[in-house]
């Protein structure tokens, strides 16, 4: 019989070697080489995928306008604040599972009053401490320490992908308030010589120069820059206002630059795709929560083998058979329990297919995760290059627009061949182009910082 026991004990033991294993990164998940890819030849010295993550915000953001603005969204913003207290819980849990390795102790006092046949009533009392302490045999307190343990790390994950994604949101609002900054400065220059055309229109109608259609047809483009100006203040409002909410802070008067003036890394050189395993949070995340299913399953498994629970109590009584006036025994006790489940209705065996299915969702969660990391890259690298070229078009475009339109006045003023339509065209034209340009710069900042974002940025 002894035989048969330790015999059962020992397969027992080998069985559950698998329990007692840490979590290792799936192998060929996903073939990282084919992760993301240079748009073209050069976009490939125009991106630094293996620096441009590690960089930190204040050296990527040099702004102090924006430095101060990000500086109050990290302190403020409720979504980081409560994604900082789900890391203390993270924490207070992971302690929590560690002490579930000591013994508990516990105080049991007991009192009362006895009396037999109408006699004088005896008090007796039991004052004694229980203890008890779980052996952890089969990994069953072991791989809930380490489940805790990437709950943790996944809580910290977490905390850094919000931190990452406050900081990119809030410069790509700031830039997108000083894109409206400019628009509404040529709009207001725009304005300007519209007003003075209407005026020389209505002098030279007067005299019979001109028609009183080219004069309504000035005074409605008037109108229609006004109104597109009037939109233009109010999506700056807009903008204020909604970058004062992202950074948890009442409506202010945003102080800050200019378009111009914005510098952000640039003649950098293409990283490597395992760039955004080691530094974007969200990968982290997936991954931790992929570590915390692998031992959630393990758990489930340890379930299956027995369960040793040594336990024991101490201290006094006066109930051992002396007079009450003699409180003088002591009373100790020791119990060790081995429990083995034999039959659960199935339970065990229905908590570990459970288990083994979310395990199974969490990887591929995680390779989703991978797969979204690099189609962001891609998608970022190729929208740099794409406003690099737009801006640099659009800039040789106005400046052929502005000669058109100054060929195009000298004409109207000196022959009499000129179309007032011609100087009309030309300077929608132009105006439109102006837009575009100051468009593509803002585009081109804000793909740079959803870059930054998507390689993991922003510690």
């Amino acid at each position: 019989m002894k035989r048969i026991f330790l015999l059962s004990m020992t397969i027992a033991m080998v069985c559950s070697c698998s329990i007692y294993r840490k979590y290792e990164r799936p192998e060929n998940i996903l073939p990282m080489d084919s992760l993301y890819r240079a748009v073209s030849a050069g976009s490939a010295e125009d991106i630094d995928t293996t620096t441009i993550g590690h960089i930190a915000w204040e050296e990527m953001f040099t702004d102090p306008y924006l430095q101060a603005l990000i500086r109050t969204g990290l302190e403020n913003n409720t979504n980081l604040q409560s994604a900082i207290l789900r890391v203390d819980a993270a924490q207070a849990q992971l302690k929590a599972s560690k002490w579930a390795f000591a013994p508990s102790i516990s105080l049991a006092p007991q009192g009362g009053l006895t009396s037999i046949n109408g006699n004088t009533a005896s008090w007796t009392y039991n004052i004694g401490a229980n203890a008890s302490w779980d052996i952890d045999l089969f990994g069953s307190l072991l791989n809930a320490k380490r489940g805790a343990q990437a709950a943790l790390l996944q809580q910290q994950a977490y905390r850094q992908a919000v931190k990452s994604q406050l900081i990119a949101t809030i410069a790509n609002s700031y830039y997108g308030i000083l894109m409206t900054d400019e628009q509404i400065a040529v709009s207001e220059q725009s304005i300007g010589i519209w007003k003075e055309q209407v005026r020389t229109l209505e002098a030279r109608m007067r005299v019979g120069i001109v028609t009183e259609n080219a004069v309504t047809q000035a005074r409605a483009n008037l109108y229609g820059l006004e109104a597109s100006h009037a939109n233009l203040l109010q999506q700056q409002v807009s903008g204020e206002y909604a970058l004062c909410a992202l950074l948890g802070v009442a409506p202010f008067t945003i102080e800050r630059g200019r378009l111009a003036d914005q510098t952000l890394p640039d003649n950098l050189s293409t990283g490597l795709p395992v760039q955004l395993l080691s530094n974007r949070p969200d990968v982290q995340q997936a991954e931790m929560t992929l570590a915390s299913a692998y031992y959630s399953t393990n758990k489930a498994r340890s379930a299956f083998y027995p369960n040793l629970r040594l336990s024991g109590s101490a201290g006094w009584t006066n109930s051992l058979g002396q007079a009450v006036s003699d409180p003088t025994g002591w009373i100790l006790s020791a119990l060790a329990s081995l429990t083995a489940p034999i039959f659960n209705h199935g339970r065990l065996v229905a908590n570990l297919k459970v288990s083994k299915a979310e395990e199974e969702v969490a990887k591929l969660n995680y390779r989703q995760t991978i797969i979204e990391a690099g189609r962001q890259v891609n998608v970022n690298m190729a929208a740099i290059e794409t406003a690099t070229v737009m801006y640099e078009k659009h800039l040789a475009q106005c400046a052929d627009l502005e000669r058109t339109v100054k060929t195009a006045e000298d004409i109207y003023r000196h022959s009499p061949s000129g179309s007032y339509l011609e100087i009309l065209t030309a300077r929608q034209s132009l105006l439109n182009a102006q837009l575009n340009a100051i468009s593509d710069q803002y585009q081109r900042l804000s793909s740079t910082v959803n870059l930054y974002q998507a390689l993991g940025g922003g510690k």
